[in-house]
């Protein structure tokens, strides 16, 4: 099964790269260099073919290269969902950033139905042991995935939420002021419960029966509080706990994703290190599983020092689950060595940076 693919891509005045052209076959990505030499920028660049704010969460104004800041591009062909695309976008001056697909200007929520794609990165090497607000982020990255709409119900409820919240700080007392507030957050609230709910259950099924080396991860979203039927009636009921603490404590804000190593009935907060790393890892290929499952054809895979934390056997599995599922993963290492196992079934590119100038070197196996 051929996945979605980004074919070309050209990056002017993005991060650390001045002007960048990579030309992608479809195949897996091994992206080889030394820290620093602008490996991540490439993923973060092809990350922002997605809605939102890209796999750093960073605004459109930090994305420029230093020190012209004078803006910058990133431009793609794509195969996409049902066809292929020309993609790009952009931002100049401290303004937000702009897309056009084919030439016309179009909404970030259209990119969505262009591609889809999920990453991995660092950062989220700690998923398991940090707060509940990135695990929420996590989930609902994955949500997006399946639910492209998901963005819009979670934004809606965020701005009710944060609205009230500044009526709570206030003091407000008069009723009026909180009844619309509270109906916005009780029906985005509802979206955003089904749509995590439902990417819970694919993300469970597509575990079911998958021969991998990777651990099946139980997963269940629990809060510290249970989530009403009427959300409206309970922040309406709960005026005065929220006005004494000035915010909402009850809401699928409150929402975290649990996660147990199967087959050792262990949570993943309890598991070694490399075994976490391996959890998220099978998550990850469950989404894609999915989403293959969905679209017919599997979403683009960003897998940012993936490597780090497997040893070489699991990353062989690693690399013979990409292949199986069909799906272009660009994936960032230190070390060539770290990919001999993924071999001629994929492109190897060397990254540097010499004296501000990015060399990338497509390495032939």
């Amino acid at each position: 099964m051929s996945g979605l693919a980004i074919l070309s891509l050209v990056l002017s005045h993005f991060r650390s790269h001045r002007a960048a052209r990579l030309e992608f076959d479809g195949r897996p990505v091994a992206l080889v260099g030394a820290n620093g030499a602008g490996k991540t920028n490439i993923l973060e660049a092809i990350s922002l073919l997605s809605p939102g704010r890209g796999l750093r969460g960073a605004s459109a104004d930090e994305l420029g290269r230093r020190p012209e800041a004078i803006g910058w591009k990133v431009q793609a062909r794509v195969a996409g969902i049902s066809a292929a695309h020309e993609v790009e976008t952009w931002a100049e001056g401290g303004a937000a950033r702009l897309v056009r697909v084919d030439g016309k200007s179009a909404p970030q929520v259209a990119l969505a139905r262009i591609l889809r794609m999920v990453w991995l990165v660092p950062s989220m090497d700690r998923l398991w042991l940090e707060g509940a607000e990135g695990r929420r982020r996590f989930l609902d990255r994955l949500t997006l995935s399946f639910a492209p709409d998901h963005a819009e119900a979670v934004l809606a409820y965020d701005k009710a939420m944060r609205d009230r919240n500044r009526l709570l700080r206030d003091e407000v007392s008069d009723p009026h002021w909180y009844g619309a507030l509270e109906a916005q957050m009780a029906s985005s609230g509802a979206a955003i419960q089904r749509n995590r709910s439902a990417t819970v259950a694919r993300l469970l099924a597509a575990q079911e029966g998958a021969e991998t080396a990777f651990p099946q991860a139980s997963l269940a979203i629990v809060s510290p509080d249970e989530l009403p039927d009427d959300l409206a009636q309970a922040l309406a009921q709960n005026r005065r706990r929220d006005m004494a603490a000035g915010r909402a404590l009850v809401g699928p804000h409150r929402a975290d994703l649990a996660a147990v190593f199967t087959a050792k009935g262990v949570a993943a907060d309890q598991c070694s290190t490399g075994e976490q790393k391996a959890l998220l890892i099978s998550l990850i290929l469950a989404n894609a599983r999915a989403l293959a499952a969905d679209l017919g054809r599997p979403p683009i895979l960003l897998l940012d020092e993936v490597a780090a934390h497997l040893d070489a056997g699991r990353r062989a599995a690693l690399y013979d689950e990409l292949c199986a599922v069909g799906a272009q993963a660009i994936m960032t290492g230190t070390e060539p060595g770290l990919f001999d196992s993924l071999g001629a079934r994929g492109q190897s590119f060397m990254v540097a940076d010499e004296g501000g100038q990015s060399i990338i070197t497509e390495v032939k196996a």
